[in-house]
């Protein structure tokens, strides 16, 4: 069974889970629960989403609730059998569940793909690693463009892939992190608002927007507080001083209700600016820019943005284990 809920055991069980993520990330021959996760969605999609569009948005709800709590159901199950075996058992298995929804790793690999062709000046293979990432089109973009891309991606990611899953980790274990995983799977693969999916991942995308909610605005607030421990000189940390005020104005222009907190703050600590036009299948899609353009943007952004994200997650991290502390210095 999973630990108790914001215990110190469980953080023991997140610290460990976090240097096993950055130790192996997700090696390719391990089976991954995201994966099954997604081959039952793509089944569930094919022989559901169809009908009126009430239909379809009926069948949306019953979708997001049956691939979550499937999901919830089958980690529970799984670590009660392991710690009814043996307790150790349990915690291992809780420790290995807990970093397979982690990203720290994969998300740091995956914008160096894209740093090391830039610096190198190979723009073509750039592109390529890009367009890896992202659902925009990458074909024409610069360095500048493909700069912009990785920085909002690995600022976006930092909540879906790092920080939500500590949260929900922390609240229940592993079963709540692995939900919360289900809940961002689904909302990546049907809870577009194309009009296959406008109706059908309907629910999946609010559901993903309310898992996301505060650990979105904690991410920033924890990338802020981070960025101000790190040196720099009066301009920067001037910048940086003014950046939770810009974050807070500028957020909410983002047509995602959370994913502007990261980005905003991202890019008034890198003094950089980030939205602007994107290209999807050649239809535009025009962003509210965020952040100042105090530097035009550089490869050298990329590696910054990795720094802040590092940043982010490990002052979440101790603002959650403060939490523990003191709820456990009541109990």
């Amino acid at each position: 069974m999973s630990v108790e809920p914001l215990s110190l055991a469980l953080l023991a069980l997140l610290l460990g889970a976090i240097a096993l993520d950055l130790l192996i990330g997700d090696p390719r021959w391990l089976p991954h629960p995201v994966v099954a996760m997604g081959r039952l969605i793509e089944v569930l999609e094919r022989r559901w989403n169809h009908g009126s569009p009430r239909a379809r948005r009926c069948k949306g709800f019953l979708l997001t609730g049956c691939v979550v709590g499937l999901t919830y159901a089958l980690a529970w199950g799984v670590l009660t059998l392991l710690a009814w075996l043996h307790p150790w058992l349990g915690r291992i298995g809780e420790l290995l569940l807990l970093a397979s929804a982690l990203a720290i790793k994969g998300l740091r690999d995956a914008a160096f793909a894209v740093a090391d062709p830039l610096v190198r000046g190979d723009l073509a293979g750039a592109r390529r690693a890009v367009a890896m990432i992202v659902g925009r089109d990458t074909d024409t973009l610069d360095e500048a463009g493909v700069t912009r891309a990785t920085v909002e991606t690995v600022a976006e990611n930092t909540v879906d892939g790092i920080t939500a899953p500590l949260f929900w980790a922390l609240l229940g274990g592993a079963p709540l992190a692995l939900a919360y995983k289900a809940v961002n799977t689904l909302d990546s693969m049907v809870g577009h608002r194309s009009e296959r999916y406008a109706d059908f991942g309907y629910a999946s995308a609010r559901l993903d927007d309310l898992a996301n909610w505060v650990p979105a605005r904690l991410t920033a607030l924890s990338m802020w507080l981070a960025a101000l421990a790190l040196p720099g000189a009066r301009r920067q940390r001037a910048r940086r001083l003014g950046a939770l005020a810009g974050t807070w104005r500028e957020a909410p222009g983002h047509p995602s209700p959370n994913a502007g907190w990261p980005e905003a703050m991202m890019a008034y600590l890198l003094g950089v600016q980030l939205g602007g036009i994107n290209h999807y299948g050649g239809s535009i899609s025009e962003r509210a820019p965020m952040g100042e353009p105090c530097e035009p943007l550089r490869v050298v952004h990329i590696e910054r943005a990795i720094r802040h994200m590092h940043g982010a997650w490990a002052v979440f991290f101790l603002l959650m284990a403060a939490v523990a502390g003191v709820r456990s210095a009541w109990a």
